[in-house]
């Protein structure tokens, strides 16, 4: 048990975020092969038993639940999924590149580190989010694995007020080597004081040859100036979680906003790109959001 495990006597639990997007991962995975866009064979493990219980037992209404909700946010449920797809991708070519960091910020109830084998060779992974997720998450590990993985680094941290530089690096990380910084459902939750501190820290702290890759909300979502409905719905259900939008990129510009920060190459992934990637033959009907894209960008000019 690690020293923070210990000093921490309360807690408020883990992210009900982070609860949901493993839902999506479970659902996913319980498709045909040939069907599903993701697999997650570890997801059920970190959602609460009693819903799976109610799941079970009712049926009928666990569907109307699911059908009420892609009726308020249409496609986020596919989006999201295709994020999981794009990411296991990104992050295997990296590993096939020579990557010798990850470092997955706003970690939550990831698994990536248990289940991509290329992380599992020659990859540190740091896993980093609030001490809440955080220790549930490595309590859950343990259930499945019997212990913690060597090459697997769990750093708590409040994002709001703790330093990150300083968190990475009493945990041994290596500012010199080729590193990924994943921020997986993340930017979008964090004050902009936060997303700037963190996007100052990883250009100036990361090897030759690293990148970012995140996912996002254009401003209008976040701030409420879209008057679409599922902007309005999708802001109304992160504050009903307790969990608020609070950063978005500036409509249809990413590319600048991240050349600011010091990143080069950026790519913007919009959703007919994943639609187009993930969704065809049996799943060409499936919709998905286009408030949400992806983009990656190398640290540099």
């Amino acid at each position: 048990m690690t020293d923070f495990e210990k000093n921490r006597t309360i807690r408020k639990g883990p992210s009900k975020m982070a609860e949901g997007i493993a839902m999506h991962r479970a659902a996913e995975s319980m498709l045909p092969e040939d069907e599903r866009i993701c697999y997650d064979p570890y997801a059920f493990r970190f959602i609460n038993p009693e819903i799976l219980k109610f799941a079970a037992a009712h049926p009928a209404e666990a569907e109307a639940k699911l059908e009420e909700m892609e009726e308020r946010l249409p496609g986020l449920s596919n989006s999201i999924r295709a994020r999981v797809r794009y990411f296991d991708e990104f992050i295997e070519k990296s590993c096939n590149d020579r990557l010798e960091q990850l470092v997955i910020l706003g970690a939550g109830f990831d698994t990536r580190a248990y289940r991509l084998a290329g992380l599992k060779r020659n990859v540190r992974v740091f896993e980093v989010d609030h001490p809440d997720t955080l220790f549930f998450k490595m309590e859950k590990i343990r259930e499945i694995f019997g212990d913690l993985p060597n090459h697997v680094v769990y750093v708590p941290i409040d994002f709001e007020f703790e330093d990150l530089g300083d968190k990475l690096r009493a945990n041994d990380y290596s500012p010199d080597q080729k590193t990924l910084f994943v921020l997986e459902g993340l930017t979008m939750y964090l004050p902009q004081k936060a997303v700037d501190e963190t996007l100052e820290f990883i250009v100036h702290n990361a090897g030759i040859g690293s990148a970012i890759l995140f996912d996002y909300y254009p401003v209008s979502v976040v701030d409420g100036s879209s008057d679409r409905e599922i902007a309005k719905n999708i802001r109304n259900f992160t504050q009903m979680v307790g969990e608020p939008l609070q950063f978005g990129i500036p409509d249809g510009d990413v590319v600048r906003t991240l050349t600011e920060y010091g990143f080069s190459r950026v790519r913007n992934v919009t959703s007919d790109e994943y639609k187009n990637l993930f969704f065809h033959g049996k799943n060409a009907d499936r919709p998905v959001c286009d408030l949400l894209s992806f983009v990656s960008a190398e640290v540099g000019r």
